[in-house]
C-alpha cells in the first residue's frame, strides 16, 4: 500500500477533492498553518479527481510554490480512490485525514497526535460537528447533531471522550494501516464507516476526543440533503454484504421506517387506521425531534428541521432497500450512486 519507508515525526494529511477551486485556496492555508509539537513535519497530499473547475491546475501551482504540499492525481474521482492514492504517497509515520469542507482549530493535528499518544488507540478523531449556513443549512446542521435524529451516535456528542464505533475523519499511526490496508474502492460512500468497522473486527481501538476540534459544513438545501443521504443509505447493504453486519443496528432504522410506511400504504384500500396511526406517530416524533434540536442549537432551524429530519430519514431508507435490491438481483453498484458531487 505504501510506496515510500516511513519517516519518523513525519505527519502525512490525505485528502481527497473534486471541483473544489473556490475552497482549495481556504483549506491549503487553513492545513498548512496547523501548529505541530516540536520535531514534527507535514506534508499534506491532496488527491484531485480529475477536477475540470481549475482546481487541478491551482493545486499544481501551489505544489511548486511549497515543498509541504504535494499533489496526487486521482483517476477513479470516488473518496476510496483518492484516499489510498495518497497513502501510496504518503512517508509519514503517522496518517491523518482532513476534508475540504471542515474548518478546523489550529491545534487540531496536534491534539490528534497528543491523543494517539496518550491513548495508544489505533485511530483518533474528534466529533463530528456541524456548522451550516444558511437557514437551511442551519436546520440541517441542527438535525445533525440531534441524538433524536441520528440515534444517538457518539461521534456527534462534542463532550465525549473514550472508544466509539466510528470517528470523523481519522488519524492513524501508519503501523494500523499496513495492518488493516486502505479503503474500500468498492464504496463510493461508507468507505470510513467500513474501514472502522474492519478494524474493530479485527480487535483495534478507536478513540474519540472532545480536545480534537474541527467544524463540518453539511448540505444547504433539501435537495443536495435528500441525494446525499439517497446514496449513504444505498451503500450501507454493500458493506453489510462484505461484513455480515452493520456498523450499529441505528443504521437499519431509516430502512425499517421506510418498510413500514409501505407496508401500511398498501393496507390503505382494506384500512386506513394503520397509516393514519403511522403518521401520527412518525408526526409526534418529527416535532418533538425538531423542538430538542432548535433547543440545542438555534430557534431559527425550527421552521425548517421537520421536513430535514422526514428528507433524512425517508432517503436513507430509501437508498438502503435500493442498494439491497441491487444486490438481492446480483447487480453491480448502480451508475446513479457511483460518482460524488457537492
Amino acid at each position: 500500500m505504501f510506496n515510500h519507508p516511513a519517516q519518523p515525526l513525519w505527519l502525512s494529511v490525505i485528502v481527497p477533492c473534486r471541483n473544489e477551486a473556490a475552497h482549495i485556496d481556504a483549506f491549503c492555508d487553513s492545513a498548512l498553518q496547523q501548529q505541530l509539537p516540536p520535531g514534527w513535519q507535514l506534508e499534506l497530499l491532496v488527491a484531485d479527481g480529475r477536477s475540470d473547475d481549475g482546481t487541478r491546475e491551482r493545486l499544481q501551482q501551489r505544489c511548486a510554490a511549497d515543498p509541504r504540499l504535494r499533489w496526487v492525481d486521482n483517476p477513479g474521482r470516488i473518496v476510496s480512490t483518492g484516499l489510498n492514492a495518497c497513502l501510496h504517497q504518503a512517508r509519514g509515520s503517522v496518517i491523518a485525514r482532513m476534508d475540504v469542507h471542515t474548518r478546523f482549530a489550529p491545534d487540531y493535528l496536534a491534539q490528534c497526535l497528543a491523543a494517539l499518544e496518550r491513548t495508544g488507540a489505533d485511530n483518533v478523531g474528534g466529533p463530528w460537528v456541524a456548522e451550516g449556513v444558511g437557514p437551511v443549512g442551519k436546520a440541517i446542521a441542527a438535525a445533525f447533531q440531534s441524538r433524536w435524529v441520528v440515534g444517538g451516535a457518539r461521534s456527534r456528542d462534542t463532550a465525549h471522550e473514550g472508544p466509539v464505533d466510528t470517528v470523523y475523519l481519522g488519524c492513524w499511526p501508519r503501523a494500523t494501516l499496513e495492518r488493516f490496508g486502505g479503503f474500500d474502492e468498492m464504496l463510493v460512500r461508507n468507505q470510513d464507516d467500513e474501514h472502522n468497522l474492519r478494524l474493530r473486527l479485527g480487535g483495534a481501538r478507536i478513540w474519540q476526543s472532545a480536545r480534537i476540534r474541527s467544524h463540518y459544513r453539511p448540505r444547504s438545501s433539501l435537495r443536495h440533503l435528500a441525494a446525499q443521504q439517497l446514496q449513504y443509505g444505498y451503500w450501507r447493504p454493500f458493506v453489510m454484504r462484505k461484513h455480515g453486519q452493520p456498523g450499529s443496528v441505528r443504521q437499519l432504522v431509516p430502512a425499517a421506517w421506510v418498510a413500514a410506511l409501505l407496508g401500511c400504504a398498501l393496507l390503505a384500500p382494506l384500512s386506513s387506521a394503520p397509516l393514519v396511526g403511522l403518521l401520527a406517530a412518525y408526526g409526534v416524533y418529527v416535532a418533538g425531534a425538531s423542538l430538542h434540536a432548535a433547543a440545542a442549537t438555534t430557534w431559527a432551524a425550527l421552521p425548517w428541521l421537520p421536513a430535514v429530519i422526514a428528507v433524512h430519514h425517508t432517503s436513507y431508507g430509501l437508498g438502503t432497500w435500493r442498494g439491497l435490491w441491487d444486490i438481492v438481483r446480483g447487480r453491480a453498484p448502480s451508475h446513479q450512486f457511483a460518482r460524488i458531487t457537492r
